[in-house]
């Protein structure tokens, strides 16, 4: 059942199925844009299911000498191929996943484009993973920065690599599916949205519902 509080979510390149369950459960959605961008997040990473391990997913982001980054101005180091290594990477660890044909093809400009901000690649993302899995869902970005918001959940720093969900979000318990190497190292919980997609297709949108408290929306 939908909340009617507002959600607060950082931004996060090809987000995991928690982040989606945060998206399907409010009526609003928003993305701070005014925070100072934070290293080793989930806001230039990613995480998918290789042959033999689970891979992280780097965007390569320009270091800034002295001052702190707005994460609005967080540019992308484009002198690394990291384009190609990842659409290498997806391709390997997914060509054999059942939905993998009907759905890469909508991601190939996200590898084609050549993005100056990080910002912008994953607000680009984010639209493509909300129409291709059929989630009616408005996402605005804030007007200022709060550190304490009131009226608003708020999983700015709660969804992150070296966090435990279980322990931070009660409202969040991964539902299981069948993954590519689901035979060789069991269920991993938690990757990024496109291996739920590559693996269960139109049934993205009910895994996701019975992953979160209340069904989501």
């Amino acid at each position: 059942m939908e909340v009617s509080r507002k959600v607060l979510l950082s931004t996060a390149y090809f987000p995991n199925i928690q982040y989606f369950t945060k998206i399907i459960s409010y009526s609003e959605i928003y993305l701070e844009f005014h925070e100072n961008y934070t290293k080793q997040t989930y806001r230039n990473r990613c995480n998918i299911l290789s042959a033999n391990k689970i891979l992280p997913l780097v965007v390569p982001v320009k270091k800034r000498s002295g001052s702190k980054t707005p994460v609005s101005e967080a540019e992308i180091d484009n002198n690394y191929r990291w384009q190609r290594l990842h659409r290498i990477s997806i391709e390997s660890a997914y060509r054999s996943s059942p939905f993998f044909e009907y759905y890469y093809d909508d991601f190939t400009p996200v590898f084609r484009k050549r993005y100056k901000y990080l910002f912008d690649l994953n607000m680009e993302i984010l639209k493509a993973l909300l129409d291709i899995c059929d989630i009616g869902k408005n996402i605005e970005k804030t007007g200022q920065y709060l550190k304490n918001p009131e009226n608003a959940d708020d999983y700015r720093d709660i969804i992150h690599p070296k966090k435990r969900f279980g322990e931070i979000d009660p409202d969040f318990t991964p539902a299981g599916y069948v993954q590519v190497f689901s035979d060789r190292r069991g269920f991993a919980p938690n990757l990024s949205i496109l291996d739920l997609l590559f693996n269960e297709g139109p049934g993205t949108k009910e895994i996701l519902r019975l992953s979160c408290k209340g069904g989501g929306n």
